[in-house]
């Protein structure tokens, strides 16, 4: 009796951490020169405060099913927790780079912030900025930073 009771609450220990991983931060965002999605998430199954997120990116498509079409994507390390994805021309070269940022854990006043740039179906990843101040504008600091290294 004790092994089907055993058996039983390890199926719903299980299905309960299961049911915990959909709350993970997911954002979403129309990418200006396609009209594609572009979905930013954390990790499975990782502690909300450190591991991974994913960066994918779909075509356009039927606005009844925008994630049909995959047409690239990466994984990159994260430190904190996904707080947004924007969209900016950082390079000046009239096409905008797709932008993901992570507040840190702890006192919230530290980003990190992620630059990618998107040509037909090539993603890449530009430059990245960590430990910056929260106030500070992500964007001005992107350019800045982009501009010192050409």
């Amino acid at each position: 009796m004790n092994k089907i009771a055993l058996f039983f609450a390890g199926i719903a220990l299980s299905t309960a951490a299961i049911g915990a991983d959909n709350n993970r931060i997911v954002k979403t965002g129309i990418f200006p020169q396609t009209k594609g999605m572009v979905v930013v998430a954390e990790g499975d199954f990782e502690p909300r405060g450190i591991g991974s997120y994913s960066l994918r990116v779909y075509a356009k498509n039927d606005p009844a099913y925008p994630y049909d079409e995959f047409i690239t994507g990466t994984i990159r390390p994260r430190n904190g927790t996904i707080e947004s994805l924007t969209f900016a021309d950082l390079d000046h070269d009239g096409t905008q780079e797709i932008i993901v940022t992570t507040r840190y854990i702890g006192s919230g006043n530290y980003v990190t912030v992620d630059a990618f740039r998107l040509r037909k179906k090539n993603l890449q990843f530009i430059t990245s900025i960590a430990g910056m101040d929260a106030k500070l504008d992500a964007v001005q600091a992107l350019k800045k930073k982009l501009g010192k290294s050409r």
